[in-house]
């Protein structure tokens, strides 16, 4: 740090001039913080880092605490990927855009699946109307995840799949797929949400009741480890807890807390803790807060590697590191002025590379409106490729590392986490925490909070609470046919016609036994799928098994 006297008196002098200067122009606020409440000092000096140790707390990349990212090159190998989220109307409409989004350079497919489907529904049941095919794409059975991926080979692409409640039938179409394209199941890559914790909290999409959920998801790490070692058993969820209105530090502290309730889920059910831990991945949101989002990225990996190799004494050191997609924040996009969309998610991008994402997804300018129209999922898709090819930011591994600014904030996150995972530890673990609504509490107090602000102009959002403008023009926003719903009735109604009725029912017949037992019920789903039996007569079977479960 040079001569500590000298440090001290040009401190001094500093402070002596902001006294001077502030008389003039006062500072904007009050108070400076983030979105996590955390007081934004003025200035951050080297005196505030003299406790740092650059090996325990930073590290070089690609090893422990993988503060610095998760590999030793990072994007200097190879980019990111850019797996941009996707799938409306019908197997065929989604298709077409996958299509076009990987001949327009994207490197990784990421599926959207409709309501009905996320929560076990076909599109001819009574729960489905009005909307099938509204918010994803729309999959009753096998046939429709062929036409889904038609002439793209799962052997050279990594597919993520957003399913949840029934994310254990779509991995198993998934695998069917990939075997009728003479694709093995040792040979898949990708992921599956898989995280039902989050679903109670924050998102909603359930269709069990916790304890047989988490059956189904031990079940799928067990399957996979033998079957498709390659695949990522789960994606542990923070985006939608932060779009349910968390701020950093709940995104964070909740989503570590789901994910050791997976471990720990694993281990009772009799897996090794390096046999699973591996293939465990999670998913982060990126909003506004710059800085702030870059050091909960660093933070996180930290605090994982040393619960994983501390707590759980994993020995694998690919157990300890945190592999993460992001995903920029739809709930910050705003309806009015949706080209100041592009800004946003461009800045939310760039704190996602700079904090170490492993693969990235850029909102359209319109989602605030409607589904992304095909002319602004490339846009999105051109953010993503000009911050890694024209920016410069991805030749250098971690360049905020030694900030004065970004090593405080990762310290304060990572102590402010901890306090939380130390108090859902006391109440029980994340499951329980979740049963006593604790974390939904804290979100919709945080998500009050945050709104107020708003309305307050508190926190100035540009276009929605200032910087208004008379009148509004709406772009030319994708409109899913209100046919589709029809035609996707008599779509799965013609393949309950045309299969074997008598192997449909043998094979539901030996899931339901399955379910009823501590037999891994995965090979029976997967026979199911193959036979065409239905997501929702197959999460029927579920249902009537394990009950469903009512929110509190």
């Amino acid at each position: 740090m040079g001569n500590s006297s000298d440090f001290q008196q040009g401190k001094e002098k500093w402070e002596a001039d902001v006294e001077k200067a502030s008389q003039r122009f006062p500072e904007r606020k009050k108070q400076f913080v983030t979105s996590s409440d955390i007081e934004i000092d003025a200035l951050y000096t080297p005196s505030q880092e003299e406790t740092h140790s650059y090996e325990k707390d930073l590290g070089f990349p690609g090893q422990y605490p993988y503060t610095r990212g998760i590999q030793p090159t990072m994007y200097r190998s190879r980019y990111w990927t850019m797996r941009q989220y996707a799938g409306f109307g019908s197997a065929s409409e989604t298709n077409k855009r996958f299509r076009y989004l990987l001949g327009q350079g994207q490197t990784g497919l990421s599926v959207a699946f409709d309501l009905p489907t996320q929560i076990g529904y076909d599109s001819d049941d009574q729960m489905a109307e009005g909307e099938v095919g509204k918010v994803g794409v729309a999959i009753d059975s096998l046939k429709d995840m062929e036409v889904l991926f038609d002439q793209i080979p799962l052997n050279e692409v990594s597919t993520s799949m957003t399913i949840n409640a029934p994310a254990s039938i779509l991995l198993a179409m998934y695998i069917a797929v990939g075997e009728k394209q003479g694709v093995k199941a040792e040979e898949l890559t990708g992921t599956i949400q898989n995280d039902i914790l989050k679903e109670y909290i924050a998102r909603g999409t359930y269709i069990y009741p916790p304890k047989p959920s988490m059956r189904l998801i031990t079940d799928i790490f067990a399957y996979c480890q033998e079957n498709l070692p390659k695949f990522n058993t789960i994606s542990i969820s923070g985006y939608h807890i932060r779009e349910a209105g968390s701020t950093a530090v709940q995104e964070v502290a909740f989503t570590i807390a789901n994910g050791i309730a997976y471990v720990d889920a694993a281990i009772e059910a009799g897996l090794k803790v390096d046999q699973f831990a591996p293939r465990l991945a999670f998913f982060f949101n990126a909003h506004n807060q710059f800085f702030e989002e870059a050091a909960k990225y660093r933070a996180a990996r930290r605090i994982w590697a040393k619960i994983m190799k501390e707590h759980y004494q994993a020995e694998d050191p690919k157990s300890w590191k945190m592999r993460f997609h992001t995903q920029t924040g739809g709930s910050t996009l705003t309806a009015q002025q949706p080209d100041n969309n592009i800004v946003r998610v461009t800045l939310q991008a760039l704190a996602a590379v700079m904090g170490g994402t492993q693969s990235l997804h850029t909102n359209s300018k319109d989602e605030a409106l409607a589904l992304p129209t095909e002319d602004s999922a490339r846009i999105a898709l051109r953010t993503q490729q000009i911050i890694a090819q024209e920016s410069g930011v991805a030749d250098t591994i971690d360049p905020l590392a030694g900030s004065y600014y970004v090593e405080a904030l990762t310290d304060k996150i990572e102590e402010q986490v901890n306090e939380y995972l130390t108090r859902i530890s006391e109440m029980g673990g994340a499951v329980q925490a979740v049963e006593e609504g604790y974390m939904q509490r804290e979100i919709h107090q945080t998500a009050y909070d945050a709104q107020k602000r708003i309305e307050s102009k508190e926190d100035i959002i540009v276009g929605l609470n200032e910087y208004k403008v008379d009148e509004e023009i709406n772009p030319d926003l994708l409109r899913v046919d209100e046919k589709l719903e029809e035609n996707q009735i008599n779509r799965t109604q013609q393949v309950r016609v045309t299969r074997d009725q008598q192997k449909v029912d043998k094979c539901l017949e030996l899931l339901r036994k399955a379910a009823n037992t501590n037999d891994n019920v995965m090979p029976h789903i997967v026979e199911s799928v193959k036979a065409y039996a239905t997501v929702g007569e197959i999460a029927n079977v579920l249902r009537a098994e394990f009950g469903e479960y009512t929110a509190m």
